[in-house]
This record gives structure tokens, sequence and C-alpha cells, in this order.
């Protein structure tokens, strides 16, 4: 597939401190780059969605800025903070929580254990402060009622809630989550949205995701990355209608497209 040397479309200056600012993020293996001088700021409040096809480095995207891979160039600040040798662990206690794709619950824990672990772990909290964020981050995300299930015996969109619930227990300001929606029929799909859209009032969230139609209805900004290199930052309906995004995606629909 060819590369597409076309202009950005959103610069995002921003005025205010930006709770993540990436710049100049850079990084390879070997002749592969992952990430090509990505730019790239959210505020509280604000929800970026990522799209890309597969390759295009979404998931390097949120390795660097997780700390699960070390950048070859560039600088990552939360909060202000330069975290861009920081140790992965380090930067969960700053307040960054990673949601994956394929759930990973400790299967023969109940949902409230699970929560509580991140709560204790990663937000280093302890007794009733452990106890009450883990209850409060359970009503957050639907799962209040399913508190003594054992995680292992939920069903997909659960296991989904409660990977998104222990990414929010760690004391998160942001959130990153990548394909939460993934192999989820569109009514479940639905509901993951609404969870979410309700976490955006008071988090940052940057959402790899393949289904368009969940990204537009949350995002504030849609983010498209092709070989390493953003190509597009704006307004979702634009950038989903960009002849950018029908070519990276070989002509198909974006919704087709996942």
């Amino acid at each position: 597939m060819k590369k597409l040397p076309l202009p950005q479309t959103h610069s995002n200056p921003g005025e205010t401190l930006s709770l993540l600012d990436v710049r100049n993020l850079s990084k390879r293996f070997g002749q592969i780059v992952v990430a090509d001088k990505i730019d790239l700021s959210i505020e509280m409040g604000e929800c970026i969605g990522v799209i890309g096809p597969n390759g295009a480095g979404k998931s390097s995207l949120f390795g660097l800025i997780s700390g699960a891979l070390a950048a070859d160039a560039g600088s990552i600040s939360l909060a202000g903070e330069d975290i861009t040798t920081m140790a992965a662990h380090k930067r969960v206690h700053r307040g960054i929580g990673r949601a994956f794709q394929i759930p990973q619950p400790f299967s023969g824990l109940t949902v409230y254990e699970n929560v509580l672990a991140a709560a204790s772990f990663g937000a280093g909290k302890s007794g009733r402060q452990a106890r009450q964020q883990a209850l409060t981050v359970l009503d957050r995300t639907g799962l209040a009622e399913l508190g003594d299930t054992l995680a292992g015996s939920l069903t997909l969109l659960n296991r989904k809630r409660l990977e998104l619930a222990k990414a929010l227990a760690v004391d998160a300001k942001l959130l990153m989550l990548d394909e939460i929606g993934a192999g989820l029929t569109e009514r479940e799909v639905s509901r993951l949205v609404e969870t979410v859209a309700g976490l955006k009032q008071d988090h940052a969230i940057i959402w790899i995701e393949h289904i368009a139609h969940a990204l537009k209805s949350v995002a504030d900004r849609i983010v498209v990355l092709h070989f390493g290199r953003k190509l597009l930052d704006g307004d979702p309906e634009e950038v989903m209608a960009s002849a950018v995004v029908k070519e990276i995606y070989m002509g198909l629909g974006v919704d087709e497209a996942r």
C-alpha cells in the first residue's frame, strides 16, 4: 500500500495546558517506522478517536504513551510533567489507565476484588479509601450489581466493562481504550458507548477503535495514523468523509473496513 504524503488538518496549538502533550514522538524497529514525529495533545473532558489500518502504528502509540515502549526521540508530558523516560508503573501512578482489546481479569476473583486490586496497587489506596474507590468505579461502569460475580463467568460485554473499570480504578486522568468495542454486538456497542460518554466529563480519553459510529458518538476529534504518521486530526465527520480515509481503507466505507 502506498504512502500518502498528505497534510495534517489540525495543528491543535491550544492556549491552555493540555493534560497530555506528545511532541515529535518517534519509534522504529529496524526499517519499520511505527511512530514518525507524531504530535498530539488532549485536554480533560476531551475524547480523541484513533483510526488506521492494521500496522498503522496505533498500538505502538499507546505503548509509547503508557511506557510499554521506549521512544527513540520526542517527548511526552502529562499534566506538565515530562514522563518520556518514566517507567510504565510510575505512569500508572501519575494517572494513566489503559484498557486492552482482550480483557485480562483475574478470573478466580470477583468483579469487586478485581477493581479493588486496581485501586490498591494502581492508585496506591488502602482500607476504606480503596473500597470506596472500587465501589464508585463499579457504579460508573455499570457493574455495581455484579460485584460478587466471579470475573471468569462474565459475558463479553461485562468483561469489557471490567477492563474499563480496572483502568478507571487506578485514579486515571487519561483513559486509553484499545478497541474495547471489538467482538460486541451493535446493541452492546451502544451500551458501552454510553458508559464511555459518561466518563468523558472528568477524564481525557484516547480511543483506538474500528467501529466508526462508536467513535463519532463520543469523540471530539479523530486522528488518522498510517505507516506511523499522523495524517489527519480533526472533526470526526470531516475526517471520516475525507479522501485520506477512503484511500487507506482501499475504497471501503469506514464501517465496512472494521
